[in-house]
């Protein structure tokens, strides 16, 4: 993405140009059947655009738009951005705010117009109006940097409309998410046009719905591998206690091309979201990455009691062996057995390992072990990848190639497969999706999507010991496959099944609210529904004053759902903002009433502490 930097009444803000999404204007009816140009709607409206991404083929995604803009029907195209450390896109409404010097006139305020092709929309205060571009002017953007340095213009501000007040929460909006069929399967690998099973996937998308949010910043998952890109875009700013094994340093060991492994398999359990590329499944999680896989009785010791000591929460390794003259003794039985036991405070590490790439009909002995979670793998097609090793310690399986496969991180010196050449080195279809990633698999890929998964379960109950997160893993997975191979309800392939994330937040969410049930309200079981009889207390509340905002809600049963949540969890009342939008109701809600912003902040921070993301907000601005 490209930056471009702009001023505002908040300093300069940094905005990087989205490579996917652009907004247009169109004279079409958007009931009328999709244009062919258009491959993907992400947002009906934002500042009176359409957001979506085009079939652009072999063009850039600037060739294309420039195309389109030349089409009957579209009157305006842009470009989206993202400011500089967020997710949530912008689009340039085309109108600019300026306010020029003192004792500048009409006449002259009109030659700046006339200089820029600038439509008069709005004449304000004295020395203040609002100017709109025309199909004469250039970007905006670009309208408002060179408006900045004109000796008679004190200030010039692009106007950007942004979904971040219309949302309970806003999902990861980084490039490559529809790429990302594991998280969410729609069916369709969309630049080549090749079919998934629809649903073949692990609900991660929707368990970050259930949550309001994409897991707590207070998970640790510790990645225990090597090769690890730690200037990676989507890894560099979540780097938390490092530790390279073999030179028993911090400074962890980059650029040796014999070792890329540990950058994608990091990358698929936690990839941030940042606007742009892949999004991990526990975005949010911190990432302590361990330099340095050993099968010394020595080294096994140090890596589990350096997470024991660091407070890792999940521990992912996807390596190990099957060879039968490498069997696990019972003192590296042993160290992972104290991990699981002694992390955690006491509640252990949640301790994952790959099942193994082998075919074979006995797992990686690591993942043997009774206080691990072994993961295997199955496919964008529901079915059982056939590379994956079989066994009856299998807990669950994790979508993985064998059909389509993972888009995934990728280290800087990765030198791809060997004898391919081009994007076919690092792409199965030889399309390139971007210098920072590539095409990913095996088990290798399953386990970390499973350990991003647990940090999502251990965001929405903390309190969970290791061994209920397997549990929970494992009761909530989907049975895949033919249901006659499952035998007391596992199988030797799929384990308990294909892991699902969002039941596995639900269930977490129940066994927490089952130990911690409101104190001062009766609130009936089926509030994590939003559904069944409930008393209400309803007291008009005067616009005065601040509380935090959580999100808006279309349904009125999550507004049941978070109201109970939050009342009980924080102890503070509960607002709720009734209004229409777009000719759906909306429910507005706030937690907390407050005479001053100071106290909302402290709020909002005790929240964020909580996994609850939350912001400041006037009552009269709802």
């Amino acid at each position: 993405m490209s930056k471009l930097i702009i001023k505002s009444g908040k300093g300069d803000i940094a905005l990087r140009k989205s490579k996917q999404w652009v907004g247009l204007k169109t004279t079409a009816s958007r009931d009328l059947e999709q244009p062919d140009y258009i491959e993907t709607q992400l947002l009906q409206n934002l500042g009176g655009f359409q957001i979506v991404s085009l079939n652009k083929g072999d063009s850039t995604n600037e060739e294309k738009l420039d195309e389109v803009r030349e089409r009957d029907e579209v009157e305006v195209g842009t470009h989206v951005y993202y400011p500089e450390g967020s997710n949530r896109p912008m689009v340039p409404t085309g109108d600019i705010y300026i306010v020029f010097q003192d004792g500048v006139g009409p006449e002259e305020q009109q030659m700046v117009l006339d200089e820029f092709h600038l439509l008069l929309v709005e004449d304000r205060k004295p020395g203040s109006i609002i100017a709109r571009v025309t199909p004469q002017s250039a970007n905006p953007l670009k309208v408002a940097q060179a408006l900045q340095a004109i000796s008679l213009v004190k200030s010039a501000e692009p106007d950007f409309d942004t979904p971040l007040d219309e949302y309970a929460f806003s999902a990861p909006l980084d490039d490559l998410l529809p790429h990302q069929w594991h998280l969410k399967n729609d069916g369709l690998v969309k630049d080549v046009n090749y079919k998934l099973k629809k649903g073949a996937d692990s609900k991660v998308v929707d368990a970050w719905n259930r949550l309001g949010n994409a897991g707590s910043t207070n998970v640790v998952i510790a990645v225990i591998d090597n090769g690890f890109d730690l200037t990676h875009p989507d890894l560099k700013n979540k780097i938390h206690k490092p530790y390279d094994l073999w030179n028993q340093s911090t400074a962890v060991q980059q650029g040796d091309v014999r070792y890329t492994h540990g950058t994608p398999c990091a990358s698929v359990a936690l990839a941030a979201a940042n606007g742009a590329g892949i999004v991990g499944a526990a975005p949010n999680a911190k990432f302590m990455p361990l330099s340095g896989t050993s099968f010394s009785v020595r080294t096994t010791d140090e890596m589990f009691d350096y997470c024991i000591k660091n407070g890792a929460d999940i521990i992912s390794c996807s390596w190990g062996s099957t060879d039968q003259a490498y069997q696990l003794g019972s003192l590296k039985a042993e160290a992972i057995a104290r991990a699981a036991r002694e992390g955690r405070g006491g509640k252990g590490c949640v301790i994952l390992f790959a099942a193994g790439n082998d075919d074979l009909d006995y797992v990686n002995f690591y993942a043997a072990h009774p206080d691990v979670i072994a993961v295997g793998a199955s496919t964008s097609q529901d079915t059982y990848a056939g590379y994956s090793n079989r066994g009856r310690e299998i807990s669950v399986c994790a979508p993985s190639n064998g059909d389509w496969p993972i888009t995934a991180a990728r280290a800087w010196w990765d030198e791809g497969l060997s004898g391919e050449t081009g994007n076919y080195k690092y792409w199965r279809d030889g399309r390139s999706r971007g210098q920072y990633y590539k095409h990913f698999g095996g088990t290798s890929s399953s386990t970390p999507l499973v350990a991003g998964i647990c940090a999502l379960i251990l965001s929405a109950n903390p309190d969970l010991k290791a061994k209920e997160v397997k549990e929970i893993l494992e009761q909530t997975a989907d049975k895949i496959g033919n249901p006659t191979e499952y035998v007391d309800g596992h199988s030797q392939r799929y384990g308990y099944g294909r892991v699902n994330a969002d039941r596995a937040v639900a269930e977490a969410i129940r066994r927490r609210d089952a130990k911690n049930p409101p104190v001062v309200t009766e609130v009936p079981a089926t509030v994590s529904t939003g559904k069944g009889l409930y008393e209400f207390s309803v007291k008009k509340q005067d616009p005065i004053g601040w509380g935090v905002q959580i999100g808006a809600f279309y349904d009125y049963g999550n507004v049941l759902v978070q109201a109970e949540k939050m009342q009980r969890l924080f102890g503070e009342k509960i607002i709720v903002n009734i209004n229409e939008l777009g000719g759906k109701t909306v429910y507005k809600m706030v937690v907390g009433a407050f005479a001053d912003k100071a106290k909302a902040d402290q709020l909002a921070q005790r929240m964020k502490a909580g996994g609850v993301n939350g912001f400041a907000r006037q009552l009269k601005d709802l």
